[in-house]
């Protein structure tokens, strides 16, 4: 039922899919759906669920080689972040374009993930950033201005590689674009080589 539901929210949208397409796509009966998920609202939030704790176990799994160094973690977090997002693009449309345009209580649920990876991308980047020597409040703080900076870059690029259909590149492409982008400047930063305005 789940996965006919989130197939069905990806393609439709939330409000205009249908219980009986969604009954129909899972080989059910509509009271079936009903009696297993007593509501639309009740169904979607266990679509949100099931897609965020699927790709949040995936980054997790990805990153969890403690003894790798920071960029290498990014880096395997960020290609299973893309490998995922590339396989599953109606959870990911779900997620991305659904979960956060239908306003409460689904946006919360979508911003309960960001968090989660957020904190993860943080820790990384502030690992990082005190290996290489610098000022623990400074560490702190720009690690997680950057992670959320990040997280968000990531969010887009999946949005625009899964629209390029066969164009589309591949999940370590995508994800290489993105460490190019972001971490020399990472490296700048834990130098103490910071970019300044013009005229500074």
């Amino acid at each position: 039922m789940l996965d006919a539901a989130v197939t069905s929210f990806a393609r439709h949208g939330y409000r205009a899919a249908s219980m009986d397409d969604i009954a129909e796509g899972a080989g059910v009966s509509k009271p079936l759906v009903y009696q297993y998920l007593n509501s639309k609202e009740d169904l979607f939030t266990a679509c949100i669920q099931r897609e965020a704790k699927t790709l949040v176990a995936a980054v997790h799994t990805a990153t969890r080689n403690r003894r790798a160094a920071a960029d290498e973690q990014l880096w395997n977090g960020l290609c299973a972040f893309f490998a995922h997002t590339a396989a599953h693009p109606d959870g990911w449309a779900v997620l991305h374009q659904q979960a956060r345009t239908q306003g409460e209580p689904f946006a919360r649920l979508l911003s309960e993930m960001r968090t989660e990876m957020t904190e993860l991308v943080t820790n990384l980047v502030g690992r990082a950033a005190r290996d290489a020597g610098c000022d623990e409040a400074l560490a702190g703080r720009e690690a997680s201005a950057l992670a959320h900076a990040l997280v968000g870059a990531a969010e887009s690029l999946a949005e625009w590689a899964n629209s390029r259909g066969a164009q589309a590149p591949s999940a370590r492409e995508t994800a290489a674009t993105l460490m190019n982008l972001c971490w020399p400047g990472l490296q700048n930063l834990m130098s103490g080589s910071h970019w300044t305005p013009p005229g500074r």
